[in-house]
């Protein structure tokens, strides 16, 4: 039994010893294969293999050796072929790993501190800058905007409290948040008074005029007609004191008009954001479609008016009784002579003194909240006798 088991035993070791030596014959030559050409093995080493190969093993015809090179050339070519491009791109000569250009970008974009240097991306949507507290804080809250993200100057006036109530509305609606500087915010917001906050939103446009007869606002709607304003500035003053005194609706020419830009929203404090402004493409046509339903079609002149056909009435005199609309026309030439003739009725504001030559006239923006505020005063004590009345 012994023996029988020790003869086992030497067989066992002699097949294990032979699956031994073909492995390492196998990997000897696959990795001898993988090494790239004419940097195959360094010369001392080429020299003992070859010293080796002459000395250990029989000399072949030179023929046969011809055909062995041959057949060693097109493994090793085929095996280069296998190789995937990226090891022979990615390992250096003194095998350290290159990180490509991809993968780098993918690694920075990781980085918070990355993140904020890309402030501000290139939008494929639409946008433009809306800048000031209240521009940002209503362009939120009314919905009428898409707000795409929020920028706020980086240090202490991003913990005032006016800013950390619109960067809290800004991430209760899922708006990104960005620390920029302040040269970031003059270049978004044109040098124009930005509070430390800017809000990239799609922009807004004039709403369309309703072309059917009927009145909005309750009892007597007095509507602001705008005929070729072309400062933001002004335009965004009329708007903020026709919200303020109660006008229902304000209507703009298109032609030759500025746009509902950023700047209108900050003249206006913010109330562009929330009062809709209605654009009007032929004003001629709309008014004579409101005279022929009822309506009292009132324009402006300077203090000094010319002769003319239309009565002037000193705007505390006038009286409003039916559904009225107020013509101001724009910066140094006012109403133009199409509009004027539409007109039923002409105000205006009695200076207190004698004027200069030159001087005759107010800014449109002050000018409409003094003919506002009177035509809405004139407007509540009609009301209120009609009341009493019934």
């Amino acid at each position: 039994m012994w023996l029988c088991s020790s003869t086992h035993q030497h067989r066992f070791l002699i097949v294990w010893c032979r699956q031994l030596c073909r492995l390492v014959s196998i990997s000897s030559s696959a990795e001898s294969s993988l090494i790239p050409e004419g940097r195959s093995r360094e010369p001392a080493v080429r020299r003992r293999h070859k010293g080796s190969n002459t000395s250990n093993a029989p000399h072949q015809p030179a023929q046969a050796e011809g055909m062995s090179d041959r057949r060693g050339s097109a493994q090793i070519k085929s095996l280069k072929n296998e190789i995937p491009p990226f090891q022979k791109r990615n390992h250096g000569r003194e095998g350290v790993f290159k990180v490509s250009a991809e993968l780098r970008k993918l690694c920075l974009e990781d980085f918070p501190a990355d993140k904020e240097r890309h402030f501000r991306p290139k939008p494929k949507e639409t946008s433009e800058f809306v800048f000031g507290i209240a521009p940002c804080l209503l362009a939120l809250t009314q919905g009428r905007r898409k707000a795409y993200q929020l920028l706020v100057k980086d240090g202490e006036a991003s913990q005032r409290a006016s800013v950390l109530r619109i960067c809290e509305e800004a991430h209760r609606q899922g708006v990104q948040v960005s620390r920029v500087s302040k040269k970031d915010l003059n270049k978004m917001s044109s040098g124009g008074v930005h509070q430390g906050v800017c809000l990239r939103a799609s922009p807004l446009s004039f709403l369309t005029v309703e072309t059917e007869s009927s009145t909005s606002g309750a009892g007597l709607p007095l509507w602001l007609v705008l005929d070729r304003i072309q400062d933001p500035m002004n335009l965004g003053a009329v708007l903020r004191s026709a919200y303020f005194l109660g006008v229902d609706k304000v209507i703009s020419s298109l032609g030759q008009s500025c746009p509902l830009s950023p700047v209108v929203s900050k003249a206006s404090s913010g109330v562009m954001e929330v009062m809709g402004v209605y654009g009007c493409d032929s004003l001629e046509e709309m008014l004579k479609m409101k005279v022929k339903h009822g309506w009292h079609v009132v324009g402006t002149v300077g203090a000094d008016p010319k002769e003319s056909q239309i009565p002037v009435i000193p705007c505390p005199d006038f009286q409003v009784t039916r559904p009225t609309m107020l013509l101001m026309g724009g910066e140094g030439e006012g109403l133009s002579m199409k509009l004027l003739s539409l007109c039923q009725t002409l105000l205006t504001i009695p200076a207190g003194r004698d004027l200069s030559p030159g001087i005759e006239s107010l800014n449109i923006s002050v000018a409409a909240g003094i003919l506002l505020h009177s035509l809405l005063l004139t407007k509540s004590r009609c009301l209120s006798q009609k009341e009493t009345e019934n």
